[in-house]
Parts: structure tokens; sequence; C-alpha cells
């Protein structure tokens, strides 16, 4: 049985976070292919692709790790604009944000992500999590 990949789309604008993203990734052996979106509206061309161009990141097996706090458009535009799109609503996202704000969580279950996670504060802690998605995404692979 062949490995089917998943790529990943990272849409967050904080570079210590970007670093702490790869740094996590390279450490707990995630090898999938990741992408970078500085904001909603780059995310959302990189996955539409843009007039004729096609979409940057391969259309199958796509799952997006979504910052809310972000320029030109924020996380929850992001994913109302995601949701409302037929080719894209089912793709599933995993917010990873410092916002602590019920009304940010809750408006982000009403648009279903997949999880919630509060970036943690030490570089550990974000490798642990990083780890437990990666399990998690083995775990969705099983048939």
């Amino acid at each position: 049985m062949t490995e089917r990949v998943i790529n990943i789309l990272l849409v967050e604008d904080d570079e210590v976070d970007i670093m702490n993203v790869k740094r996590a990734f390279k450490k707990v052996n995630i090898t999938n292919p990741i992408y970078l979106a500085n904001n909603g509206l780059e995310a959302l061309n990189m996955l539409r692709g843009h007039g004729d161009q096609p979409p940057v990141i391969p259309t199958e097996r796509r799952l997006i790790l979504l910052d809310l706090n972000m320029p030109k458009m924020g996380g929850i535009e992001f994913l109302q604009e995601l949701r409302s799109d037929p080719r894209l609503k089912t793709t599933p996202v995993v917010v990873m944000t410092t916002s602590n704000q019920d009304q940010d969580r809750v408006e982000a279950y009403n648009l279903n992500v997949a999880g919630y996670i509060l970036k943690p504060v030490t570089f550990s802690n974000f490798v642990e999590m990083m780890a437990t998605l990666n399990r998690y995404w083995i775990l969705c692979e099983m048939p």
C-alpha cells in the first residue's frame, strides 16, 4: 500500500511562528510538503488558482493550519470564504492561534474546523503539539 501525501498549507503571518512550525516538523520527522501563505487572501489564491493559473497546492489531500489574526484577510473571514466555495468547503482546517477568545473559538467551530489549538509558548510544547497532530494525520489514514 502506498502512502498518500498530505499537503499542508500554513496560513500564518508571524515569522517566528512559521520558523517554529518548520523546526517542529523537522524535529518530529514530519516530511509532508508545506506551503506558506501570509494571510487569508493569499491562501485563497493558492487554493483556487488565480486567473488562468491552476492552484499552487495540489487539489487532493490538503490540510490547512490557520492563524486567526492576520492582515488583509483574517482567519475567520478566510474560513467563511473557504466554506462558501463548493470546491474548497470540505478542506480540513486546524486553527493554531494565540486567541483564547470564546467568540473566536465558537465562530471557528461553527465554520467546521477540525481543531482549535492555542499556540504554545515554549518550543518544546510546540514540538509536542506537532507530534500529536502528526499522530492524528496517521490515524486518519487508516482504513
